[in-house]
């Protein structure tokens, strides 16, 4: 028995890729299930995952906004946060849409860190009853590997130029001076944080320990706090954005079969790896 399971595991190995090539031939092949006959008027963008980069998106909501047809975009987020250039640059990409066409922010599920700022700007934002929201705040950390290092005997031999050069270094405890540095950093990115949150969300920036200091909301406490407009489930926000945008027969905008595929595979793999950011930190 175990010789027939290795020899199985093998062949799966040896022809993996065949057998990928042949599933997105398949899925790209194989009739849809409905054909969208009326032009689309209304569009769908998630933001799902840890926040790396924002290339991808900003496709989408360029597209959006150059595409006369789109009356109006949902923005689905399930993102816990993430790298801090790129969620702005999503934001004031959300912005600009804004002035084109109605955006809905719509949090299905996590609305956390940086992709809360990336959303602050929508419209509206409407929260799922069970979603997560908020957690305006900025951290940067590193091990101390010094301990280990010396067990292991091993020594780093360093050439710098410059006072703080190695501050967040994980090879030795920080200095004073390089902590003190690295705290100014996040200070910074994090009055940044709150700043623009008070503007876009009416807020005042003089009680921000009331909805930012990385207060981590239900959908509930967050309406409450100010950071959303609404509860409700998926179909409200889309009533909402239609109601937005004028359009008495919504047609949304499908993608191809082969891109949904790639899409519906990569989201799996992101939500498998997106319980290690369940911690809601925003990194630099």
């Amino acid at each position: 028995m175990f010789k027939a399971i290795g020899n199985m595991i093998k062949w799966i190995g040896q022809h993996f890729m065949g057998m990928l090539f042949l599933l997105i031939v398949f899925v790209v092949l194989m009739p849809s299930s409905s054909t969208q006959l009326s032009p689309a008027n209304l569009q769908e963008i998630k933001l799902v995952g840890p926040i790396m980069t924002a290339d991808a998106i900003l496709k989408e909501i360029e597209a959006a906004q150059e595409d006369t047809k789109i009356k109006g975009v949902l923005l689905n987020v399930n993102s816990p946060g993430g790298a801090v250039p790129p969620s702005i640059e999503i934001a004031y990409a959300i912005k600009e849409l804004k002035k084109h066409k109605p955006v809905v922010a719509y949090a299905s599920g996590i609305m956390a860190s940086w992709s809360y700022y990336a959303s602050i700007y929508a419209n509206t934002i409407i929260a799922n009853p069970g979603s997560i929201v908020g957690s305006i705040g900025v951290i940067m950390e590193s091990a101390n590997v010094e301990e280990l290092m010396n067990t292991i005997g091993v020594k780093t031999q360093i050439v710098k130029q410059g006072t703080y050069k190695e501050a967040g270094t994980p090879t030795r405890e920080w200095t004073a001076e390089e902590r003190a540095e690295l705290e100014t950093l996040t200070k910074d990115t994090y009055d940044l944080f709150v700043k623009d949150v008070a503007e876009a969300r009416g807020l005042e920036v003089s009680n921000a320990k009331a909805y930012a200091d990385a207060h981590i909301f239900s959908a509930i406490r967050a309406k409450e706090a100010g950071l959303i407009d609404s509860i409700g489930i998926k179909g409200q926000a889309k009533a909402e954005l239609q109601a937005l945008a004028k359009v008495t027969k919504p047609t949304w905008k499908e993608k191809d079969k082969l891109e949904s595929f790639l899409d519906q595979l990569g989201s799996k793999s992101i939500m498998h790896l997106q319980s290690y950011f369940y911690g809601l930190k925003a990194s630099l």
